[in-house]
């Protein structure tokens, strides 16, 4: 018999105020001000994705958009560009998520880094639409920052739904 690198560990449901309560420690981390500076992660983008991915029938476009447009208002962003991207964001991971469950967080982090591009590209689209510059190529690095975040973060954000490992024998469960 082969040794599986899985958890064998059964996890609770997730709670939806833990989903929401990190959506918005994320919003807040995106009102840090942090100018210009290259490879900060798109953080709501981030854990958008990651929700989308877990709870894909909680948590959807419809987020995307309402937190889309709280991060736009926060940052005196265009009006729009940050909730199109989460939206097209969360349509191209929700119709992934049952598929990206089955790899472990590194491969899942592989196939997430090109839908975060393509919501970089949209945001830097609506911007260039309104008159704005082309921010430069190291505007994109922020997407492989995220990379690099993602196996932690998965790790943090299901650590509240772990289930004890020592049994309970007076539990039939």
């Amino acid at each position: 018999m082969q040794p599986s690198n899985r958890s064998s560990r059964i996890l609770l449901p997730a709670k939806g105020w833990f989903i929401y309560l990190s959506l918005f420690v994320a919003l807040g981390l995106e009102y840090i001000p942090t100018g210009r500076t290259p490879g900060v992660p798109d953080w709501v983008a981030l854990v958008l994705a990651f929700w989308c991915i877990r709870e894909p029938l909680r948590i959807g476009m419809g987020t995307g958009f309402v937190f889309g447009v709280l991060v736009d208002i926060g940052l005196g962003a265009a009006l729009g560009q940050h909730a199109l991207a989460y939206v097209v964001l969360a349509y191209l991971v929700n119709g992934l998520a049952r598929r990206l469950m089955w790899f472990p967080p590194l491969e899942q982090a592989l196939h997430v880094l090109p839908m975060l591009l393509v919501s970089q590209v949209l945001m830097v689209a609506v911007r260039m639409i309104a008159g704005a510059e082309f921010p430069g190529w190291l505007y994109f690095l922020s997407s492989f920052t995220s990379l690099l975040l993602w196996v932690p973060l998965t790790y943090l954000l299901l650590l509240p739904q772990y289930q004890p490992v020592d049994r309970d024998d007076n539990r039939p469960i």
